[in-house]
């Protein structure tokens, strides 16, 4: 098991989480559990009701949208972090290429952070209207 500084450490290299403090990252780290995925395993379905993410730890992973591959994950990559903030489906299948130490954080779990912090709401939003702004720059130009 990874200990609390590599939790951290994988946090800290968020991007949803990149304007956070220690100790929100540390009450994040507080609210995930670690889990171990062998390789070839099937960390989310494309489709599929999401209702939990997942913080790459250690390992890699395949992202694959409609059967395409579209990017490979490594440590402090996060998978379905818009599950964190709805129950749609998932966007992606990815899939673990090699075996994986994963900090899984759920729905439930995050907001009750958000609750005890909720500056850390502001520097979500934050943090998304960016990414949100870097999609219609590729896009628009």
């Amino acid at each position: 098991m990874a200990g609390k500084k590599a939790h951290l450490a994988g946090l800290s290299k968020v991007s949803l989480f990149s304007s956070c403090s220690n100790k929100d990252l540390e009450k994040i780290s507080k609210a995930g559990d670690e889990v171990v995925l062998d390789a070839g395993s099937t960390i989310v379905d494309q489709g599929q009701t999401g209702r939990e993410a997942f913080v790459l730890l250690k390992g890699s992973a395949t992202v694959r949208r409609n059967g395409k591959k579209v990017a490979t994950l490594g440590p402090g990559a996060v998978i379905g972090e818009l599950s964190l903030l709805d129950h749609g489906p998932r966007t992606a299948t990815v899939v673990a290429d090699s075996d994986c130490t994963m900090l899984v954080i759920s729905q439930r779990q995050f907001l009750g952070v958000i609750d005890a912090i909720p500056a850390l709401a502001h520097k979500l939003l934050g943090t998304l209207a960016g990414r949100i702004r870097e999609l219609d720059r590729q896009y628009y130009g």
